[in-house]
């Protein structure tokens, strides 16, 4: 438990705001009395209290008018403090202070709440809690353990405020939620019903979740046992598996070999066959030219040409006509495609229009149907057997019609039978309503007129009988006026009220007197209070002008050699901050120097960084394109390589061009000197002389035309040698010229680039170590500075504090001035003190003379009364004696209409009886009649919405035949059918003519294939030499 043991209050209220007004309140326990006149401060102490502990203000004030007015005090500031030492919940000693300001400005007051602090021994230690770090109103609240609201209704509940417990029920309601924490107990109940429903939602979830993991168990277990089983099969399946590999392998490795051989087998086989078929076509071709050789042209090269030329204009005029018959067939093509996609969507039409056409007649046997089986529904002669035609189905409508005006009138005729009956009945049964109702009526007004008069006589036999003793009452009655009476007389003698109040009214002025001189004490005592305070202040006020002055020589002493050194002088404040801002500025344009030199530095640097692998990488892409160079010709003199590659490339194509021609010649040759028989040589003709020379040269021929192969075949793969090597050189000249940009031009460039950015990186450090040279020296002296402007700032307060005091000073010495006391304070108080006795002595006799005068009047007033209600009660027992015979009369008249009452009532309840009989037989009666119209109604209804649904839907069947026939959808179906069989017709001589064209260029390609097969034209030179020619044309 937690208790208050003192507190200090200063400034608040009338309080003083000097030091030696400072008021200690010391608590005690179990019980602290507050006595005081009004006006002494009891309740400040409990505002004090209230606000030390919640921070809160008394009603009515912020905090302006809590704190002692400066106007009385004459004074501009206005400081006030109140500290409180109590024990906290854990009985550690605590203190807490918290400070106000209130500052007089021109028109109006200001205030301010200044810095709170609680103090605590810990350990023997002192720790303090300021407000800049902590709320000291929570603090507080969870130090003393009370809450707030309890802290300002009940403990410390303000005087104006105490009567909140008769305030209205909403309010009331609110006090005690707040005392109690009501509304945290019923979060408390809600979050614990939710919390209760969530858990109930959660365990139902959890119940049914539980439910499937257990049937998920159970399934899970199943495939467990099934995979084990599995699992068995499966390592048994491994192991013959394995073995079949085992034996797998060494058959895929003999199939293998197998498969090569065959492949091998295959592609001699196919290789057989390939020359087989050109042997038998070569031989065939031969065969073929044998037959058609006709002769051996024997004319002159003029004739010749002349013949070659003809030839050659025959085949292009046969050509030309191939052609044109080409682009005939491909404008055919292009009709036949067009025809086909006409054909495709006359087909799509057609089929569309047939499905139509389909569901036209799927409609026709509906309507046909429906009108048979609503025919036969109604029993309607004539249409047994469709197609039914436009007439028939016009009649069956005019049918139905009919059939339909009769079914509804007689169902309307059946529910008027219906209603007139129901109506008779419930005519019948309004009759006996009402004579039941008019019977009920008699019997509850007879009812209610038999207990108003069943009450009349009951109160007239309770007034007969409270008479019986009516005069024995009357005489008690005198006795007790008699005895009353005398008692009122003995009072009023014995009352000596005018006598107290004529004490009263003297007393009264005796304390007005008292009060008059209390007033004067008062003022003397102020006054002498007044005049001891200014002498307080200017002993106080002299005392702190000599404090500040050793404040200002010690300031000046400790840093006036530093600021002379800085400055040349000792600065006031303003001069000593112009002076750091000026710092300030050079040491922000230094940094900013600084800064911007470490960015170009940076800069610099991965430019570099950059440079250098820039360098790195083309220095390494020369070497790399010097390798290549390098692999491909062997040297690094590409041009003069790639020069003498072309020539050999040169060279060897004419060696080819050679040999090829040396083979077709010496073919010819070796022909001439063979099948012709001829004996001189087929150059010089020169002629042989013998056999065995012809054989010779013909050995020799035949010697180099079989070398001749094999070195033209090494001939050519030599030139593609050297043709793949010229081309790869070729594709090398970018990168050469790439070498010498890198040589030449990129490589330096990028050196030079290097070598300039070393330069400027260095020239940059420099730079960078003066600014930090610079730094270093400036903001030393910042710093400094910076340490003396916090004593100067104070130095200035201190000398504007000395210019207030020395005012404070000379205004309390012209209040001295002239000064004459004949009396002392405490003369004046013990005065003060006997005059305040003899005041409080004459108030109680007032009160006490007050409350005689009081009692007294009370007393008579009393007797007054009482004498008058015994007089009143005599009057009225008297006149209810002379009414006692009138009441016996009534008695006897009231008797006998209650017994006739009864009688009536028992009558009527008699008639009601069989009438309610009647009553219930007649309605039982209606509600058939309303069930068998019902019924009937419903079943009429039933059968005519039945054919009004057929009606329906045979009319919906009719409009879409009508639609059908109306849009003309069959003579447009035959009009597409006979456009189809037109594209078709189209179509066909299409593809006659296609044919035909086709098969006239068939001819033509075979006839100039023909031709160019007859004429076979071979160039042969002969060792170089072009006089040398030989032209065969077979016919």
């Amino acid at each position: 438990m937690s208790w208050i043991e003192k507190m200090s209050i200063l400034g608040v209220r009338s309080f003083g705001i000097e030091d030696k007004d400072k008021q200690i309140i010391t608590f005690f326990s179990p019980l602290t009395i507050l006595v005081g006149p009004n006006g002494a401060g009891k309740t400040t102490i409990i505002e004090c209290l209230k606000y030390i502990c919640t921070g809160d203000f008394p009603p009515g004030t912020k905090g302006n008018t809590f704190v002692h007015d400066p106007k009385v005090a004459q004074e501009t500031d206005v400081r006030a403090q109140i500290r409180l030492q109590f024990r906290d919940v854990n009985g550690e000693l605590v203190a807490v202070q918290r400070s106000m300001v209130c500052t007089q400005k021109s028109k109006k007051t200001e205030f301010k709440t200044l810095e709170g602090v609680i103090t605590r021994t810990k350990h023997g230690e002192k720790v303090s809690l300021s407000s800049k770090c902590a709320e000291i109103d929570r603090e507080m609240i969870s130090s003393l353990g009370v809450s707030k609201s309890v802290l300002n209704n009940v403990i410390f509940c303000h005087q104006e405020d105490s009567n909140w417990p008769l305030s209205e029920g909403k309010a009331l309601k609110q006090k005690f939620d707040e005392i109690f924490s009501a509304t945290r107990y019923i979060k408390a109940l809600e979050t614990l019903r939710q919390v209760r429903q969530t858990q109930g939602q959660k365990i139902k979830e959890c119940q049914t979740e539980l439910k499937y993991l257990k049937q998920n168990k159970e399934k899970a277990c199943e495939i467990r046992d099934q995979i084990t089983s599995k699992e068995a099969q499966l390592t048994s399946s491994k192991e013959i598996v394995k073995s079949y590999e085992n034996e797998l392998d060494s058959l895929e490795d003999r199939l293998k070999e197998i498969e090569q051989n065959l492949s091998k087998i295959m592609k001699l086989d196919n290789e057989i066959k390939a020359l087989d078929s050109r042997k038998r076509q070569m031989e065939k071709d031969n065969s073929e030219l044998e037959q058609k050789m006709e002769k051996v042209f024997q004319g002159t090269d003029e004739q010749l040409n002349e013949l070659y030329h003809n030839h050659q204009r025959t085949v292009r005029e046969k050509e030309r006509r191939l052609i044109d018959c080409q682009r005939e067939l491909e404008k055919l093509n292009k009709e036949s495609r067009l025809l086909n996609q006409e054909k495709s969507e006359l087909l799509v039409e057609q089929g569309r229009l047939q499905l139509q056409a389909d569901r036209h007649q799927e409609h026709i046997r509906a309507r046909d149907s429906l009108i048979q089986s609503l025919a036969a529904q109604l029993e309607l002669d004539g249409f047994e057997r469709g197609p039914f035609s436009e007439r028939q189905i016009k009649n069956f409508h005019k049918l139905v019609r009919e059939r339909q005006e009769r079914e509804a009138e007689t169902t309307s005729q059946l529910i008027n039978d219906f209603a007139e009956k129901e109506t008779l009945k419930q005519k019948q049964i309004d009759e006996i309503r009402d004579k039941k109702t008019g019977l009920g009526r008699i019997i509850e007004l007879k009812s209610e007129i038999l207990s108003k008069k069943q009450n009349e006589l009951k109160n007239v036999k309770y007034e007969l009988q409270q008479l019986e003793g009516s005069s024995d009452r009357i005489l008690e009655l005198d006795q007790e006026l008699t005895k009353t009476e005398r008692e009122l007389s003995k009072a009023e003698k014995n009352s000596n009220i005018e006598t107290l109040k004529t004490e009263v009214i003297s007393l009264q002025n005796e304390k007005a007197d008292l009060d008059r001189i209390l007033r004067k004490l008062d003022q003397e005592m102020e006054q002498l209070n007044h005049h001891t305070t200014t002498r307080t202040q200017m002993e106080m006020l002299t005392k702190d002008k000599a404090d500040k002055d050793e404040h200002i020589r010690k300031i000046k002493s400790r840093h006036s050699d530093e600021l002379t050194s800085l400055l040349g002088y000792f600065p006031n404040k303003k001069q000593l901050e112009d002076w750091l801002h000026s710092k300030s500025k050079e040491i922000n344009q230094t940094r900013d120097r600084l800064a911007k030199l470490n960015k170009e530095l940076a800069s610099a640097e991965q430019n570099k960084n950059h440079i250098n692998n820039e360098l790195k990488r083309k220095e390494e892409q020369l070497s790399n394109y010097e390798d290549k160079l390098f692999d491909v010709c062997g040297s690094q003199d590409f041009e003069s390589d790639l020069d003498r590659l072309k020539e050999e490339i040169e060279k060897s194509s004419k060696q080819r061009a050679m040999l090829a021609g040396a083979t077709a010649v010496y073919s010819q040759f070796i022909t001439q000197l063979t099948d012709e028989n001829q004996s001189c040589c087929p150059v010089c003709q020169r002629v042989f002389q013998t056999e065995a020379e012809l054989q010779e040269v013909i050995s020799d021929l035949q010697s180099k035309l079989r070398l001749a192969p094999d070195k033209l075949k090494s001939t050519e793969s030599e030139l593609k040698k050297k043709e793949k090597r010229r081309d790869e050189m070729l594709g090398l000249v970018p990168m050469r010229q790439s070498i010498i940009d890198l040589k030449e031009k990129e490589i330096p460039e990028l050196r030079n680039k290097l070598q300039n950015v070393n330069r400027d990186i260095q020239r940059l450090k420099n730079d960078i170590e003066e600014q930090e040279t610079l730094l270093g020296t400036i903001m030393p002296e910042e710093e400094s500075a910076k340490v003396c402007l916090t004593d100067v700032t104070l130095m200035e307060r201190f000398q504007m504090d000395l210019k207030d005091v020395e005012r404070k000073i000379a205004q309390q010495a012209a209040k001295l001035q002239g000064l004459a006391l004949d009396r002392t304070v405490q003369q004046v108080n013990q005065e003060k003190q006997e005059k305040q006795h003899k005041l409080d002595t004459v108030s109680s006799k007032i009160e006490l003379n007050r409350k005689l005068i009081q009692d007294q009047q009370e007393q008579i007033q009393h007797l007054k009364s009482t004498t008058n209600e015994l007089k009143s009660e005599k009057l009225q027992i008297s006149t209810n004696l002379q009414r006692r015979q009138q009441l016996e009369e009534q008695t006897v008249e009231l008797s006998t209409e209650v017994q006739s009452l009864h009688r009536e009532i028992k009558d009527a309840k008699e008639q009601v009886s069989p009438l309610e009989t009647t009553l219930e037989k007649f309605q039982q009666e209606k509600e058939e009649l309303i069930n068998k119209k019902n019924t009937s109604n419903k079943i009429a209804q039933d059968k005519i919405n039945d054919i009004k649904e057929k009606v329906k839907n045979i009319h919906r069947y009719v409009k879409d035949i009508e639609n059908y026939i109306q849009d003309g959808k069959d003579d447009y179906k035959k009009q597409k059918e006979n456009e189809l069989d037109k594209v078709i017709a189209q179509l066909s001589e299409c593809e006659k003519h296609k044919e035909k064209i086709n098969n006239e260029m068939g001819i033509m390609r075979q006839d100039i294939d023909t031709q160019k097969i007859g004429m076979l034209h071979c160039e042969v030179p002969m060792q170089d030499d072009p006089a040398v020619w030989g032209f065969n044309i077979y016919i």
